[in-house]
């Protein structure tokens, strides 16, 4: 089998979960133009969550998925309503430090109820890999797929059809206005939080599924910065098409170049199209540029 489709298309299907946990990053900064560097923690502790779901008190699939989706909600609320409330108005570089210290809260109350230990969740998938003709995709990869688009299409639908959904686009395309128009702007964050733990957790619940989970996972979190970086930090679509990209970007550096340069190609490459990006394209594929007269 030739390794170039094989290369793609499992980077297509592992750059859809990092679609996924950019949605929430991009969905935050979208409403509340707060960068969320806890949002690594948040997809750990989602997946944290589903361990003791499914493998502690014995929860289906669905239903641990459901709550997993709850807790998470909960979580980016309170967040949200206890912490970073109270930084309205605060300059960005204190917002920033506030998030970073939550990451490293995260990680420490992670270490102290689930201890340090690697785990592994329960099987929640069929076994089989997914046979596309071209490529072989392991199941955990393929289903974790679907369930990431799947997931970006209901966030989708929300933003489009629902009342809620269409307050956070005003609230993201103009506060002040939003405000007059009688949309309350301070339970748009807390929604748009909410939303964004959900969107991290679940892409979580499934790296966890993929290769397992410790207190350290959201390093993985890191990744999702050249992919809001490429797409735009406040465009969804752009966090999708990001994902992909980086996805493909990612496996094709670890195919091709890691044997060449003894490894290590795979983890450094996104960064560095990262950094060619911002050089190129400050903003992103589908970043809105802003433009200040002085």
């Amino acid at each position: 089998m030739d390794i170039l489709p094989q290369l793609i298309v499992s980077g297509l299907a592992t750059g859809g979960v990092y679609a996924l946990i950019a949605l929430g990053f991009v969905l935050i900064y979208k409403a509340t133009h707060i960068i969320n560097f806890a949002t690594g923690e948040f997809m750990m502790i989602g997946a944290y969550f589903c361990y003791t779901f499914m493998a502690l008190a014995g929860v289906p699939v669905l239903p641990a998925f459901l709550l997993v989706m709850v807790c998470a909600a909960i979580l980016g609320f309170m967040v949200e309503r206890v912490i970073l409330r109270h930084m309205l108005g605060q300059p960005v570089i204190s917002i920033i430090m506030v998030t970073i210290g939550l990451s490293s809260i995260l990680m420490g109350l992670a270490e102290i109820i689930w201890t340090s230990q690697f785990k592994n969740l329960p099987p929640m998938f069929p076994r089989a890999p997914l046979n596309l003709g071209v490529a072989v995709v392991r199941s955990n990869l393929a289903y974790g797929f679907i369930i990431s688009m799947a997931a970006v299409g209901a966030f989708a639908l929300i933003f489009k059809y629902a009342k809620a959904g269409v307050a956070m686009r005003a609230t993201a395309g103009d506060q002040m206005a939003a405000f007059s128009m009688g949309i309350n702007v301070k339970s748009m964050f807390s929604l748009a939080w909410a939303l964004g733990g959900i969107a991290a957790a679940l892409g979580g619940v499934i790296i966890g599924a993929i290769g397992g989970i410790s207190p350290t996972l959201g390093a993985v979190g890191l990744k999702i910065f050249p992919v809001v970086i490429l797409g735009g930090l406040d465009s969804i679509g752009g966090a999708v098409l990001g994902g992909l990209i980086i996805g493909v970007l990612e496996n094709l550096a670890g195919g091709y170049l890691d044997p060449f340069f003894g490894g290590g190609v795979k983890e450094v490459a996104p960064f560095v199209f990262m950094v060619l990006v911002l050089l190129l394209k400050p903003y992103g594929l589908f970043g809105k540029e802003e433009i200040e007269r002085l």
